[in-house]
């Protein structure tokens, strides 16, 4: 089982289109409304600022991607985001899932130079803050 976390953006549905091409036709789509891309794919509403949701929906996952998109508030981003993420790690934990994270650069230099894996975060603004703080909290395995 594929699941994708933060279904119906951008990014996720074309993962999802992706994932059935190439890959395998299990697939779970998990957002609040999640919506079908194909015949096959599984819907499974939840609100990942719930624990106990979120891991329900990454039950019997081999893998889950964590696509999801909030408002650009960044009080909305301070408050959501860090506890999506504590949640999504507990639940991969809990069931042995790799997790995949589709992030932004949003917390590194404000330069011109090439941004690589070493490339120190250097956020500028609230929600450059909470982005390098969730990519910390998975990098540091939460």
């Amino acid at each position: 089982m594929q699941t994708v976390l933060g279904a119906n953006g951008q990014i996720a549905v074309e993962l999802t289109r992706s994932l059935h091409d190439h890959f395998t036709d299990d697939i779970r789509l998990v957002s609040r409304n999640p919506r079908k891309v194909h015949d096959t794919d599984q819907l499974f509403p939840a609100n990942l600022v719930d624990a106990e949701a979120t891991a329900d929906a990454l039950r019997g996952s081999d893998i889950a991607y964590l696509t999801v998109g909030l408002p650009i508030d960044s009080s909305l981003w301070e408050k959501q985001f860090p506890v999506m993420m504590a949640n999504t790690i507990a639940a991969c934990q809990k069931y042995g899932t790799k997790l995949v994270f589709f992030d932004n650069t949003y917390m590194y230099p404000r330069t011109p130079a090439p941004q690589t894996e070493d490339t120190a975060f250097e956020p500028v603004g609230r929600k450059a803050t909470v982005r390098a703080e969730i990519a910390n909290m998975l990098l540091d395995g939460c």
